[in-house]
């Protein structure tokens, strides 16, 4: 057992172990003061079997780890004669199951080792850049304590193209650090003729506790099982999971003999595994790979988050946010110019909650006229200024569960467009030039309009390389005003399909928005053109348009089905 912390918590799994009847050699990190180190020894004074091995410093990555446990080892083997297995284990570990199971468990399979041993092109879990490297480079310094040293030597390394022999040819394994080894193969481990070669080389290879015996084992055990029988789970940094007392049923579920690493103030965790046999787990081969779901999906909460919701440590880094939003919205470009009391009929068909223009320079247009909706979210410019792209998350994440929709145009704030753009959440319907028709119906000045008209088509231009930028991701159709409004019918069935709308039984829409009145569009079009300012985002406009065929599309549409 290995221990360097929680000396009260190690007290009491050293006399669980040692009540049945398991002999123990005890190594305590040397960093430990000594007047610590003389109360555990003064604790532990009264079990039989112990031994406690001399100190070595054990700073994590580094070569005390496996001299302690080679000196832990070397005593067991030479002090208790009737051991079949050696165990490594912690003082952070704690048995889940009664030490006799592990007992008869190992009885069955004498000539066993259990220890996790993979090559280093079949271990996926390496973390920091080095694999191959940590066995052919050489590593004199701490990397916790001596970060600096420890790149700046390796970046020498590899700089000068040196690389280190690896000793008599053995296969390099690594493998998790709690190992069970029978007798047989850790002698030979400890005794091999060839070991000053070995712990030479292994002296200087970066974090050795993990393929020192892994490698070596390899060499002299007659049948190896490649894994651990204790239960030990690493974050996507290398970190080992700390488990809690809310982590119990989770326990129970792994049918494991042991796990590393308890938190040393879960009680609840300590007094249901150290009980007696009767409140024990069933008997069963161990098996954790029925909890790696659950481990998977935690690394993947805390790596990626919820799509939608900011994390602190996701934010404002781009890319780490999982998503602008958690929703799919609809955006709706045009539409409410074109179409009388568009919003109400969107909203009635389809059931969702529509807005007018959310990034209009005045306010946020929020439906039905609130001022505050969900989340506290206000309708001022000002806050919804300070940042666009928080505003849209934040409604979007307060509604979950109700589908938004939102006017936006060449009117409105353009800092958001790249946001939607980006957005695999986001479908955007556009109808180009739409933005002129309220300029149609305006009773102003000619010139005061061809300036303002000039102004809004540009910055709709910009607007819609953007939509058709390679990085966009959200679902966009484009209609020119003019080929809209020649069938208006399949696109609006097509958007509303797409939204799933609630009131409409038989795959038609039953209601339709009555379209604005168009008579002497397009003259006012050409009027643009003799100004000098070419309207082209509205398409192919005749002068003359048949206000009969189009005052009949407005009066009775059809329906599509």
């Amino acid at each position: 057992m290995l221990v360097h912390t929680a000396f009260g918590r190690a007290e009491q799994i050293a006399q669980h172990w040692s009540a049945a009847g398991c002999p123990l050699v005890i190594h305590v990190d040397r960093a430990v003061r000594k007047k610590t180190y003389a109360a555990f020894q003064q604790a532990l004074a009264d079990l039989p079997n112990l031994r406690f091995a001399p100190r070595h410093r054990c700073e994590w990555g580094t070569w005390g780890l496996v001299a302690a446990t080679q000196e832990c080892g070397q005593i067991m083997l030479n002090d208790f004669a009737d051991v079949r297995h050696v165990y490594l284990t912690s003082g952070s570990c704690l048995p889940l199951r009664p030490v006799q199971e592990l007992i008869d468990y190992l009885a069955e399979r004498p000539q066993t080792d259990f220890v996790e041993s993979a090559t280093i092109a079949d271990v996926p879990w390496t973390i920091g850049g080095l694999d191959h490297e940590r066995f052919t480079l050489s590593f004199p310094f701490a990397w916790r304590k001596n970060r600096w040293l420890f790149d700046r030597y390796v970046n020498l390394q590899r700089k000068l193209r040196y690389k280190r022999r690896i000793p008599n040819g053995i296969v390099p394994h690594m493998g998790s650090q709690w190992w069970c080894l029978t007798r047989q193969t850790l002698s030979a481990i400890l005794e091999d003729p060839e070991r000053d070669t070995y712990d030479s080389y292994f002296r200087r290879v970066w974090i050795p506790d993990e393929s020192y015996f892994q490698t070596l084992a390899r060499l002299y055990s007659r049948q190896i099982e490649s894994r651990s029988l204790t239960l030990s789970k690493f974050d996507y940094q290398g970190k080992p999971h700390i488990f809690y007392d809310d982590h119990l049923q989770l326990l129970r579920r792994s049918d494991c003999f042991v796990a590393r690493k308890i938190w040393p103030f879960a009680d609840r965790l300590y007094d249901a595994f150290l009980a007696d046999a009767s409140g024990a787990m069933k008997r069963t081969e161990p098996n954790p790979g029925k909890i790696d779901r659950i481990f998977a999906k935690a690394v993947e909460r805390r790596t990626r988050g919820r799509p939608g919701l900011y994390m602190q440590s996701r934010f404002p880094v781009e890319t780490r946010e999982n998503g602008l939003t958690c929703a799919q919205f609809s955006v709706f470009e045009g539409f409410a110019d074109l179409f009388e009391n568009f919003e109400s009929w969107l909203a009635r068909t389809t059931g969702a909650r529509v807005h007018g223009h959310l990034y209009a320079p005045e306010r946020a247009e929020f439906a039905d006229g609130q001022t505050v909706i969900n989340g506290a979210l206000s309708d001022s410019a000002a806050l919804r200024d300070y940042n666009p792209h928080a505003f849209l998350a934040n409604l979007m994440w307060n509604t979950r569960g109700e589908r938004q929709c939102f006017q936006f145009g060449p009117r409105d704030r353009q800092a958001i467009e790249w946001d939607i753009a980006k957005d695999p959440n986001a479908q955007v319907s556009v109808i180009t030039g739409a933005w002129a028709v309220p300029l149609f119906q305006s009773n102003r000045n000619f010139a005061d309009i061809r300036q303002e008209a000039a102004l809004l088509q540009q910055t709709e231009s910009e607007h819609l390389k953007c939509l058709r930028s390679p990085w966009t991701k959200a679902r966009v159709r484009i209609w020119t005003m003019a080929e809209f409004i020649e069938a208006p019918m399949e696109p609006l069935q097509t958007i509303i399909d797409e939204i799933g709308h609630q009131n409409t039984r038989g795959g038609g829409v039953a209601e339709v928005p009555r379209m604005a009145d168009l008579e002497g569009f397009g003259q006012f079009l050409q009027n643009l053109k003799n100004q000098g300012m070419h309207p082209y985002l509205m398409g192919d406009f005749p002068v003359t348009q048949n206000v009969a065929d189009l005052g009949q599309t407005n009066r009775r549409p059809y329906l599509v089905r």
